[in-house]
C-alpha cells in the first residue's frame, strides 16, 4: 500500500522548482511522502484555493509554500487553511529576494505563516520544520531528527578538533 503524501510543497511558478526541491529532498531522505504543485495566487487563485481546502482532507499535514515578487502564495494557503504553513521566499534578480521575503513574513494577525531564510537554505529548513511538525506524532521521525542534530554537532566538533 502506497502511503499517502503527508506534505504538500506548491510553488508559484516553475522557476522556484530548482530551489523547492532542496525541500523534497530533505523530505524524501526522511522517508515523507510529499506531493509537489506549481499554483499561482496571482494567475491561478481558485486552483490554489480548491487545493488547500481539500488538502486537510486528502491527509496532508503540513504545506510548504515558496514564491518570489509579491510572494503572496503563503499566505493565500494560510488564509483557507488551519494546517501549518511554511513559506520559502524567491530570490529574485531585482531586489536579491528580499522583496520575496518581505511579503512573506508579513502577514496581518490571524494569517500566520512559518518564514525561512531566502531560497535553498530557506527550502531545505523549510523540509526540516514540516519533519519536526510531523515528529509530534512520530516517533521514527523524532529519533532521525535528534540523530540529524547530533551529527550537526559532530561536524563542528571534528572541524575544530582539525584547526
Amino acid at each position: 500500500m502506497t502511503k499517502r503524501p503527508e506534505v504538500a510543497i506548491l510553488m508559484g511558478s516553475d522557476s522556484d522548482l530548482e530551489v523547492m526541491k532542496d525541500a523534497a529532498k530533505v523530505l524524501k531522505e526522511n522517508g515523507t511522502v510529499y506531493e509537489m504543485k506549481i499554483l499561482s495566487a496571482h494567475r491561478s487563485p481558485d486552483d490554489v484555493a480548491k487545493f488547500v481546502k481539500a488538502a486537510r482532507g486528502k491527509g496532508f499535514k503540513v504545506i510548504i509554500a515558496g514564491a518570489g515578487g509579491a510572494a503572496h502564495l503563503a499566505g493565500v494557503i494560510a488564509s483557507h487553511t488551519t494546517l501549518p504553513v511554511i513559506g520559502v521566499p524567491m530570490e529574485t534578480k531585482e531586489l536579491k529576494g528580499l522583496d520575496s521575503l518581505l511579503s512573506t513574513v508579513q502577514m496581518p494577525s490571524g494569517v500566520p505563516v512559518a518564514t525561512m531564510s531566502i531560497g535553498r537554505s530557506g527550502a531545505k529548513n523549510a523540509g526540516i520544520l514540516a519533519l519536526q511538525i510531523l515528529s509530534l506524532n512520530d516517533a521514527r521521525l523524532e529519533k532521525r531528527l535528534n540523530g540529524f542534530k547530533r551529527e550537526l554537532v559532530e561536524n563542528i566538533r571534528r572541524k575544530n578538533r582539525n584547526i
